[in-house]
């Protein structure tokens, strides 16, 4: 099993490996790197900035999308989290278990449940964002401040593709079907 591989070494392995594919390598990099990067910033900030507090990324975007937006409903929180009600569940249950969070029941709907600071939660996020933002520009410290915004600019384009366009394509591919349900990886015992 391989270790961990720098992006360089990555990058030269894929291409011996796809050296007779006909593909789109500028695009396939994009979206690798995409994904690399965010890995990267994402074990980073968990291993620097969220360490101290025993956060995960998960628990720290769901306090900055109710830190931002305010009092929200769990669906439209687990929407910008980019996460599934079911992983906002828990997480919740955690932040408000560490008095940091705030669930109460809609007042007219008692289907829906409302998430919001504490007292605690917003001096938490005052306190801890500033270090996270120090370890935002570290991450991006080899770009200019124009790189960051061109970079900004084009990952921006990349989620405005998928989400005015991607629920079209997503048919077009499966020609209209429903997609099957996700599994957990594990097969059934036979």
């Amino acid at each position: 099993m391989p270790g961990h591989r720098s992006i360089t070494e990555v990058e030269k392995l894929a291409a011996a490996k796809l050296g007779g594919f006909p593909i789109r390598r500028d695009q396939m990099a994009a979206v690798a790197n995409i994904y690399r990067a965010a890995s990267a910033v994402r074990q980073h900030l968990e291993n620097s900035v969220l360490r101290d507090s025993d956060l995960t990324w998960t628990a720290f975007v769901v306090l900055w999308v109710v830190w931002v937006w305010g009092e929200s409903e769990t669906r439209h929180v687990a929407e910008e989290a980019g996460i599934s009600k079911g992983t906002l569940t828990g997480v919740s249950r955690t932040l408000e278990s560490r008095g940091l969070l705030r669930r109460a029941g809609h007042p007219t709907d008692g289907r829906l449940v409302l998430l919001s600071l504490t007292d605690e939660g917003e001096a938490f996020m005052q306190r801890v964002f500033p270090a996270f933002n120090e370890e935002e520009a570290f991450v991006t410290a080899r770009l200019s401040d124009t790189e960051c915004r061109s970079l900004a600019e084009g990952l921006r384009s990349v989620v405005l593709q998928v989400e005015e366009h991607g629920e079209e394509r997503r048919q077009a591919l499966l020609n209209g079907a429903e997609p099957t349900p996700r599994r957990s990886g594990r097969r059934a015992k036979g």
